[in-house]
């Protein structure tokens, strides 16, 4: 059997003799080369899984945390949740306790349907009440139109006013569409009817032309009318000059001259008036003026008798001291004598007698409401009753 050398500094021989020969050193293959680069890949997998799994567990480590935060603020919330619901469940019990019991509830339930019964019943009478005040209430109003009517007829003769506000009481009686209101109807007709035979009263027309004639008055003229002088360059004139004789021409041109100083009256059986001086004058016209104010006077107060006589005391202011043949004057007697025969005044009719029975119709209207007021009320609560309420 061979003795194996192994490469080794100071080996050992079988004979115990330490050999110090160095073996020549070894080629080195490839082979190794390629494994250490595989072992380098390997570490470096490894160290990447290393470093993931450490990432990971980070991660993780960081997620769990999280979680555990959300999970106690979830806690506390619920925790707090919990608590308002105690607090809630507190206030309910509390609530609870100051409930009063089945026997109550009863009680109240029957006190509140008789209190929606009485509502009901206070209700149906306020409409009723409601419907007949609105009749009682045009009823009052045709009877101060009534009462209207009468006093425009009476103290002012205003038969126009008078004829509206009968009409207006009418439309309101035909409005209550009531059986009854015929007999005052008819009363109110007749009324109506002799309102319409009235003369028409114009008192502010008579007014108006008295103040008229006032003014007339001032353009009186007492003196006859004088000659008026032909014009010398008148044709005409020139004609019958040329055509007459030199003796009636001088008898024309003296007549001319005289007639300024004298009047020739052909008529002797008539009196003769003698010429107003301008004081005298101004007193008559003064004197016209104030009988036809108080004519005036009496057209608008209604005044018959005064409105007569002041008239009758202008006409005869007009015959004795003016012209009775000047146009002017003439008008102005025609004018008095048309409007002496104008009335004034008149006869109205009386409407009590339509007043009055109306007055009766409303009473009969309101009696069946006043026996329906006096029925006795319903029953009130008593005072246990309210309390419980």
């Amino acid at each position: 059997m061979s003795e194996t050398v192994t490469p080794t500094d100071g080996a050992v021989s079988a004979s115990g003799e330490t050999v110090n020969a160095t073996p020549p050193p070894a080629p080195i293959s490839e082979k190794p080369r390629r494994g250490g680069t595989g072992l380098a890949l390997l570490a470096l997998l490894v160290g990447a899984a290393g470093l993931a799994a450490g990432g990971w567990s980070l991660w993780q480590t960081r997620t769990l945390h999280e979680q555990d935060r959300a999970q106690m603020t979830q806690l506390e919330d619920a925790r707090s949740q919990t608590r308002q619901v105690e607090q809630r469940e507190q206030a309910l019990a509390a609530q609870l306790e100051k409930l009063p019991n089945a026997e109550d509830f009863e009680n109240r339930r029957r006190l509140i349907g008789q209190l929606q019964a009485d509502q009901q019943h206070l209700a149906q009478q306020f409409t009723e009440v409601v419907g007949q005040s609105r009749q009682v209430w045009r009823l009052a109003e045709a009877e101060h139109l009534m009462r209207m009517a009468t006093l425009r007829l009476t103290a002012l003769q205003d038969v126009p006013s008078a004829q509206n506000l009968l009409q207006a009481v009418d439309e309101i009686l035909k409005a209550q569409n009531d059986p009854g209101a015929f007999a005052v109807r008819q009363q109110l007709a007749s009324s109506q009817q002799a309102l319409r035979q009235l003369p028409d009263l114009d008192q502010t027309g008579l007014f108006v032309r008295l103040s008229a004639l006032r003014s007339e008055v001032q353009t009186l003229e007492p003196l006859p009318p004088r000659f008026v002088h032909p014009e010398a360059d008148q044709p005409g004139v020139q004609a019958d000059e040329e055509s007459t004789n030199r003796f009636m021409r001088a008898w024309q041109r003296l007549r001319e001259r005289v007639s300024g100083y004298f009047r020739i009256d052909f008529s002797a059986d008539k009196p003769i008036k003698p010429l107003l001086a301008e004081e005298s004058l101004a007193q008559v016209r003064l004197a016209m003026n104030l009988a036809l104010e108080q004519a005036q006077w009496g057209a608008l107060n209604g005044n018959q008798e005064v409105y007569q006589r002041a008239l009758t005391q202008a006409q005869g202011v007009l015959e004795a001291h003016f012209n009775s043949q000047n146009a002017e004057s003439r008008a102005i007697r025609d004018a008095l004598s048309e409007l002496a025969q104008k009335p004034v005044t008149l006869n109205p009719p009386d409407l009590s007698p339509t007043l009055s029975a109306l007055q009766a119709y409303i009473a009969r209207r309101q009696q069946p409401e006043s026996n329906t007021s006096t029925q006795p009320a319903p029953p009130a609560a008593s005072p246990a009753q309210e309390e419980q309420l």
